[in-house]
């Protein structure tokens, strides 16, 4: 017989000031891996597919509402009271609803849907009025601490600042994921008290009151220490950043794409790489980037927002590449800029390149056709067009609007077209420009 499963609901505590970042930025607003540490929790309470969810805010209420979908409620707890508080004003947005409710925190970036799963599952099946996300912890300094009896069942939760040198023990630690009967919560709720030493009221005092009516509540202890890290400070956002990074790596690397040393490749959230791509080691990937198959990166490349390359591209060490599109087979092997271009299939671009697409007040495209040939040390002073076949003489300016014709070879300061019918095809200049 299947255990029925009861409809869910979601509550996303996201009003805390987040006063150990140090920073006028919502704290669930700062960026792991290029995106709002926000987003990774609302990824996958979504997956959870809720019937309902709800995300209370607080401080700076106004910045984080703006980043979230129009399928999440947003309600606001006025006043900073509290996690008790907070899960009253959540409930707020549920009034019609009846099953189970997930209570999490928005600054636990790193769970994974089937942890939040296996908690579901069990509170469910269980017919639990409470069922508590655990981790143990060597050191446990900071957290809350689960309390249970001598039949090891839970009766309740004791944070840290509450707590004695006995209970500072224990390493079994509430990670603030809680699953709970919405009736049996709103209940407890009304008994509430702020009767520790920081007059907040606490949501972890509602285990206590279940436990004192001889309701049913269970824990679920998780192995990965790291998926329930919340993020106070500067020091656990990089962790958390590190963790993630590791998570975006490793996953790429199962889809085909080589990283020579993961450690030192940092791609952010949401990047698309084509299956053999190489990327080389102090590699950064901003967002927004979408590298096609066999492409080989670095090492000491940076590939900026709006990155598009297709299939076959080289770029060496020292290369950075803004809001541009690379051309099939093209190269740029080393200490170059491109930026507001299109670059078109098996360019060669040159050592020292530079593509100058702002004038000071605007930005300008640039655009390199097919087989160009860009010598070394070339400056293209956007807007500028180079054509097909077209060749630049190293050290050459190309200057705003004077478009290099198809075939076309320029060289010097300015770059102006060869008129010796007799010159050869390749000048020492145009050799020293050779890939």
């Amino acid at each position: 017989m299947k255990t029925k499963i009861n409809p869910l609901a979601c509550i996303i505590l996201a009003a805390g000031k987040g006063e150990r970042m140090k920073s006028a930025t919502p704290k669930v607003l700062h960026q792991i891996c290029g995106r709002p540490m926000l987003h990774y929790v609302l990824d996958v309470v979504s997956s959870l597919k809720p019937k309902e969810m709800v995300c209370v805010l607080g401080h700076q209420h106004e910045q984080v509402a703006k980043v979230l979908p129009k399928t999440i409620k947003a309600v606001l707890q006025r006043k900073q009271l509290g996690t008790a508080d907070a899960v009253k004003s959540g409930l707020s947005g549920l009034k019609s609803f009846k099953g189970t409710v997930l209570v999490l925190c928005a600054d636990t970036p790193l769970l994974k849907k089937e942890t939040l799963g296996k908690l579901i599952k069990y509170h469910t099946e269980n017919a639990c009025a409470a069922t508590i996300l655990t981790v143990l912890l060597v050191k446990p300094a900071g957290y809350g601490r689960i309390l249970r009896d001598r039949y090891n069942s839970i009766f309740g939760i004791i944070e840290e600042k509450d707590a004695d040198d006995f209970q500072k023990e224990i390493k079994e630690i509430n990670t603030g994921i809680i699953c709970f009967d919405k009736d049996k919560l709103i209940k407890a709720l009304t008994k509430v008290r702020p009767n520790n030493r920081k007059k907040e009221y606490y949501l972890t005092d509602v285990i206590s009151i279940l436990s004192s009516q001889e309701e049913r509540i269970e824990g679920v202890c998780i192995e990965d220490v790291d998926e329930t890290m919340g993020i106070n400070s500067r020091v656990e956002l990089a962790k958390a950043n590190s963790v993630m990074q590791r998570r975006i790596n490793e996953k790429l690397m199962r889809e085909g794409v080589s990283i020579v040393d993961p450690a030192t490749a940092f791609i952010n959230y949401g990047t698309k790489i084509g299956p053999d791509s190489v990327i080389y080691p102090f590699t950064v990937i901003d967002n927004d980037v979408i590298i096609a198959k066999r492409c080989f990166v670095g090492p000491f490349a940076h590939l900026r927002e709006g990155a598009r390359l297709e299939d076959e591209v080289i770029l060496g060490n020292f290369t950075e590449i803004a809001r541009s599109k690379i051309g099939s087979r093209t190269i740029a092997k080393h200490f170059c800029y491109v930026g507001d271009s299109r670059v078109g299939r098996q360019a060669n671009i040159g050592a020292g390149v530079v593509t100058a697409n702002f004038d000071g007040t605007s930005k300008h495209s640039t655009l390199i056709k097919d087989n160009a040939f860009i010598g070394s040390d070339t400056i293209l002073v956007a807007p500028v067009v180079i054509g097909k076949y077209a060749k630049t003489g190293a050290g050459s300016v190309v200057t705003s609007r004077q478009n290099v014709k198809d075939g076309q070879v320029v060289v010097g300061i300015p770059a102006r077209p060869l008129v010796n019918k007799n010159q050869p095809k390749t000048t020492p200049a145009l050799r020293r420009g050779l890939r």
